[in-house]
Parts: structure tokens; sequence; C-alpha cells
């Protein structure tokens, strides 16, 4: 299988699994007990259907919006996602450029493989920073103060990992990060040439947003279990999610808000957006989908405060539901991360290239011009 094989999202799926020692494919695929969320996050979409009108006249069509001041030329943001140079040499350097190209919205975690300053340098396009709350509170302020100083766009200060999900592949794998070989696993990276040179050449395995702070993750290996369960703050609360956004001082947004109450909890505390998101199926299994809440949410606080539907994304046409349901954008993960493992930032500008393509074919399909059009007459497409 190559890369001109893929012509959806499930086809970068199993090029991804193809290319990548098990361990690796399964930090990314996988997801909390049994993985019941995970298939609902995406299975959701099918709960509605899209309604065609015709003759609307669709020669010209206009997919831009805006999404938390910046302009985006598609309603679709890649999500915050951590370890990328596990998944690929290029890591988020990879991402960035791709989500440049196409002009949309790009973020990088708290447990990113490249700093916050060189992503910051390599690319002017909208990006956002989502905050995990360490206990060391030192570590808090200098991921603030950093991202202030390199002028990231928004902050996302993710509410829905207090404690790590359990994720079962994982402890079966023993991944942890930085990535390291065991008896178990061997044969697979041994099988995995061009994955296994490619990181044991390039410079070494870093998280330098944590430098100064944690060794975990960087000079000592660890699992993302054990990180979270260890290193969070198990205390965070709405108000220090109110002084968190006090110290940024810009753009603001909730990555995490699953019911009514909360998306009214964070207007209530000023912040400019919410996420609704379970963290992708990897934190709580047996919740609902972002897609589920949405019409919940978008009736409780809709046009107090922009909502990111977030999770599940594989095709357009789930964006485009998204928007007729209410929610300002979609954004996801897995969508681009299993693009980005196939084929670094090639991969990742042919899986948007696929996606812009399926937004724009069902707009016209649908008899949409814009998709201002869509979100004011939403109730009409569905």
């Amino acid at each position: 299988m190559r890369l001109s094989d893929c012509h959806n999202i499930e086809d970068f799926r199993r090029l991804a699994k193809a290319r990548l020692p098990w361990p690796v494919f399964d930090y990314i695929d996988g997801a909390a007990d049994d993985e019941i969320t995970k298939v609902r996050n995406t299975a959701a979409f099918d709960s509605v259907d899209l309604v065609p009108y015709v003759l609307a006249g669709v020669a010209d069509i206009d997919t831009s919006c805006t999404i938390m001041g910046r302009k985006s030329a598609l309603p679709l943001m890649l999500s915050p996602t951590a370890l990328q140079r596990a998944f690929h040499r290029d890591g988020e350097r990879a991402v960035a450029k791709a989500a440049e190209k196409f002009g949309v919205w790009f973020g990088i975690s708290s447990l990113a493989t490249h700093s916050i300053e060189e992503v910051a340098a390599l690319t002017s396009g909208p990006k956002l920073f989502q905050l995990y709350v360490h206990k060391d509170k030192g570590l808090n302020a200098s991921m603030i103060e950093r991202c202030q100083a390199s002028r990231f766009d928004a902050l996302a200060l993710t509410v829905d990992t207090i404690v790590s999900g359990k994720r079962e592949r994982c402890l079966r794998s023993g991944f942890t990060t930085p990535p390291r070989f065991s008896a178990s696993s061997l044969w697979s990276y041994a099988t995995r040439p061009y994955w296994t040179l490619n990181y044991l050449f390039s410079p070494k395995f870093r998280l330098p947003n944590l430098d100064g702070h944690v060794q975990e993750g960087t000079g000592k290996a660890v699992s993302i279990q054990d990180y979270f369960n260890t290193m969070l703050d198990t205390g965070m609360d709405w108000d220090t999610a109110a002084k968190i956004r006090q110290d940024w001082g810009g753009t603001f947004c909730l990555k995490g808000v699953m019911s009514a109450a909360d998306a009214r909890r964070a207007v209530e505390i000023g912040a400019d957006a919410i996420m609704i998101s379970n963290h992708g199926g990897r934190q709580l299994d047996g919740s609902r989908s972002p897609f589920d809440q949405l019409s919940e949410i978008v009736d409780a606080v809709g046009g107090e405060i922009e909502i990111i539907c977030d999770g599940g994304v594989r095709r357009g046409t789930h964006v485009l539901k998204s928007l007729c349901t209410g929610a300002t954008a979609a954004s996801g993960g897995r969508l681009y991360l299993y693009a980005l493992a196939a084929a670094g930032q090639e991969g990742v500008e042919r899986a948007l290239a696929i996606l812009r393509d399926e937004i724009e074919r069902g707009m016209r399909l649908m008899g949409v011009t814009s998709l201002e059009q869509l979100t004011r007459e939403r109730l009409r497409w569905r």
C-alpha cells in the first residue's frame, strides 16, 4: 500500500498500521477500557442525515470561516496531540507546515516534541497551545509565558485529564515516552526498519516544553498513564481555570467540556471557546460522544461562546453535520496522526486535501454556497 492508495482517513490508518511498530500504532489507535466511546465518537455522526437542496447555483462556494478570531480556510482544526516525533521524525513540524499550507488551525500539546518557540518561528498560521496543568506551578507559568512571548493565538486548557484513562493496549505493549524496545515488541521494531532507523538516527527524543522542570518523558522513560497520574494536578477546579485564563490574558478555550452545565460555567468564567471532547475516547470509556452532546450544548450556550466539536471526525460530511447542529467548527487528532505516521508532511497534506474536497463536494450537493449560510439556516439542512 502506498500513499497514493489513500483516499480516506481509514486508508491512512491502514497504511500507518503497516509502517509503525505495533506499540507505537496502538498508542495512536487505542483508547480506554473496551474502547466503546472511541467507536461511538465516529458512529454518532450516522445518527443524523443531511438534506440536499437542488438548483441552488453552487458554482462558487466559500469554505472559509473565523475561529477564535482568526480566519480559517476550512471549518476544521487539527487538535493538539502529544509525542508526534514518535510517529514520524518531523513530528509537529510536518503538521505545522501542512496546516499553514491549507490555512487551518493546528495545536501543539504540552507534551509536544518540538518547542513552543520552534513551532512559532515555523508558521504564521493560526496556532493553539494545549495546557496540561501540572503539580509544578512553575512549569505551568513557564509554558504560559513562553506562549505569550511566542505570540500563540489561543490557549486551550485540557480539563478531562485529571487522571489517565486505562489504556489497555499501552499496558500490554509497554509503550513509554521516550519509546523503548522491549523483548515482547522487539520483532515489531525489527520488521519496521524505516521507522526504527529514523528514530535511532534522528536527534534525541525529548519533550522540550518541560525543560528545566520535568525529567519524566525525556530523560526518564515513563508510560503516559503513569505520567498523567503522577505529574498532573488532580486538584484543578473552576477557580484554577479562571486563574489560568487571567494569567494568559488572550483567547482562551476549555478542551474537554461534555455537559451543558459545564459549558455554562465556561461562559461565566469568560472563556472564548469550548471544545466538546472526550479525549478521543482515551479517558472515560462509556461516556457519550461529542457529537451526541453538541445539540444540547448549543441550545444552552450557542451564540455566547464558540463551540468546537472535537473527536471522531473522519469525513468532510462529519464536519458539515457538526456545523448544521450549531458548532463553529469541528476538529480531530487521529484524522491527521494516521497520515503523519504514514507519510509525514506529505501524508498530512494529502489527508487535508481529501477532507477539503469532501467538504466542498458536500456543500455543493447540499446546495450551500457558504458556511455562514449553513450555520444561519442550519435546521433547514437536517
